[in-house]
């Protein structure tokens, strides 16, 4: 029985590597296409366990976890920036105020009929903007991050505080992933979960420790 991670995300499988677990990577075949009438944890929810059942049907004796992360602010989803100016809208909108970031882990286990999906929610709060915003859209990091920022890399000097598990911002929370994974009987320790969360080793997590 193996783990198959269904992301094509480095951020996903770097941090599904610090829990020391083999594991596979294949990429999903469902495309993501923001839906109407979904809550952002719905859809969140929805998008993560499609991408898992993509990659379960040709891994049934395995168990495949797939995840996703959107950010909510003011009740709407944030998307990637089309461009820059993009971008500097979004970080202004942003600036001074907290927003959510909401990311789902799925797991299917097909031939024991085990599927599972949970959301967890972490409020960042940014600082308000005194010329980072132009530093930081300078180092061209944005493109591509949700939200046009990335909590692990410069995009830090934005945030002043988070509320709630560091790898949830980043895109895949440990400990549901661990919880799920107990749930389908793969053998990881509680203890090296807790281990692992008070050595924090990833870009800034330390920075942003509760």
């Amino acid at each position: 029985m193996r783990i198959v991670l269904a992301s094509t995300s480095p951020r996903r499988r770097e941090l599904l590597g610090l829990l020391g677990v083999p594991f596979d990577v294949c990429e999903p075949s469902f495309v993501e296409q923001p839906m109407s009438g979904f809550a952002p944890r719905e859809q969140v929810a929805y998008f993560a366990l499609e991408k898992a059942r993509s990659v379960a049907g040709a891994r049934s004796d395995d168990i495949v976890l797939g995840g996703d992360t959107v950010i909510e602010s003011d009740g709407r989803l944030l998307g990637k920036p089309r461009d820059r100016e993009d971008a500097l809208r979004m970080l202004t909108n942003l600036a001074g105020r907290p927003h959510q970031v909401h990311s789902a882990v799925a797991l299917c286990h097909q031939s024991r009929s085990v599927e599972r999906v949970e959301v967890a929610t972490a409020t960042v709060h940014m600082k308000p903007d005194g010329g980072g915003i132009e530093r930081y859209l300078e180092t061209g990091e944005f493109w591509g991050k949700a939200g046009s920022y990335s909590i692990q890399g410069r995009g830090a000097d934005l945030i002043e505080t988070i509320q709630g598990d560091y790898t949830t911002v980043v895109g895949l929370p440990l400990k549901i992933v661990a919880s799920l994974l107990r749930l389908a009987g793969y053998p990881i320790s509680q203890e090296d979960v807790e281990a692992l969360y008070r050595r924090k080793p990833y870009p800034n997590w330390s920075r942003f420790a509760s």
